[in-house]
């Protein structure tokens, strides 16, 4: 049997009627860009996470370039981030003319370690990124108490934490600003590419919406500093706002599955992954770690079974960043995590046959090591 480390098909499989009702439905309305159904996502999407306001774009990458500019984030002004993160958490940054510092992650998690803020914040900083990785958050506690110190700006990198808490608050809600994906592997996915950000700020969600169709309030006028076409698809739109209403039986397979890894692999020597206090984890991604990484994946392919690498090199140590000067051994953490972590297959559709044979794989692999 192949496995792959994601795989939607059986899940289509299970929602197809669902799906193409939703594209049906939206071919039918006589309204294919930003119309009722961008319109009833939002509202559903800020609804979940309790909060006034969401704007709908194109793609994840887009919802952090806006929401920078949305925030002022422009030419000159620095980003404290992590290298830890899918590059264009970064291409974002750079998106807008700013320049992104990076601090390093603490070893259990792979999550910023917010303590190291105070040490990067010079009089460019203009914002705090947070990446809630994995599926769980980030101290924002300690975060938004550097953040009011210095007087900072936070937008939140949500991408892989659709349904994630902290102390009891969903991700997105504890910054000024939060940036989503749905991608397709996303915890909440859609059949393309697509994106939010979330905001209590009337005055972020207007800058938010006219960045997002050239700068306009009305057809053909630019009203403000021009933004560019980044709307979301109303296919798109229709199909999340169903899919929406089954995330928590998404989150509960994804759970689940958690839980099993947790016990087949138990006492093999893999670390697995570690829950932060306070935090409700989804498990966008399981993530472990061996320094037998790569002759571990290597083996499990010879058997059909395909893990992945998140991220294999951080973005500190990329050829497209390095005339921020960086060099070896400036994010010691990142860089040792980054030749020892490795994903197992994840998507809620896995099934518990499918994922025995992960773990069986696994231990036959890790005992002849």
């Amino acid at each position: 049997m192949s496995i792959k480390v994601w795989n939607y098909l059986a899940e289509y499989d299970a929602e197809r009627a669902d799906v193409l009702d939703a594209v049906d439905t939206v071919f039918r309305s006589g309204r294919l860009i930003l119309g009722p159904c961008v319109e009833a996502f939002e509202r559903a999407f800020a609804d979940r996470h309790g909060v006034p306001h969401c704007v709908g774009v194109d793609n994840g990458t887009n919802a952090l370039v806006l929401g920078l500019r949305a925030l002022g984030v422009g030419d000159g002004d620095e980003v404290v981030t992590v290298a830890n993160t899918a590059a264009p958490t970064v291409v974002a940054i750079d998106a807008v003319g700013a320049t992104p510092v990076f601090v390093d992650v603490h070893p259990e998690t792979y999550l910023m370690d917010v303590e190291r803020i105070p040490d990067v914040v010079t009089e460019r900083t203009k914002c705090l990124l947070p990446v809630h990785l994995y599926g769980q958050c980030v101290d924002m506690t300690a975060l938004t108490a550097h953040a009011a110190t210095f007087g900072l700006a936070v937008l939140e990198d949500c991408a892989q934490a659709h349904g994630a808490r902290r102390h009891g608050r969903p991700a997105g809600t504890m910054g000024d600003a939060a940036a989503f994906s749905f991608y397709p592997t996303k915890v909440l996915g859609a059949y393309g590419d697509a994106g939010a950000v979330l905001t209590s700020s009337a005055t972020l969600d207007a800058a938010l919406r006219r960045l997002r169709y050239y700068g306009m309030e009305d057809r053909y006028y630019v009203e403000a500093t021009p933004g560019h076409n980044s709307r979301l698809d109303e296919v798109q739109a229709e199909i999340l706002r169903r899919k929406l209403t089954r995330l928590d039986d998404y989150l509960a397979a994804r759970r689940a599955i958690a839980a099993r890894y947790a016990e087949g692999l138990a006492g093999t020597g893999l670390v697995l992954p570690s829950l932060a206090p306070g935090n409700d984890h989804v498990y966008y991604l399981y993530v472990v770690r061996h320094p037998e990484r790569d002759t571990i994946i290597a083996e499990m392919a010879r058997r059909d079974i395909a893990l992945n690498v998140s991220y294999r090199w951080p973005v500190h140590t990329m050829k497209g960043f390095a005339r921020l000067g960086h060099r070896t051994g400036d994010l010691p953490v990142t860089e040792r995590a980054a030749d020892e972590i490795f994903s197992l297959p994840m998507y809620p559709s896995l099934t518990k046959a499918e994922q025995d044979l992960v773990v069986e794989a696994l231990r036959e692999v890790l005992a002849a090591l």
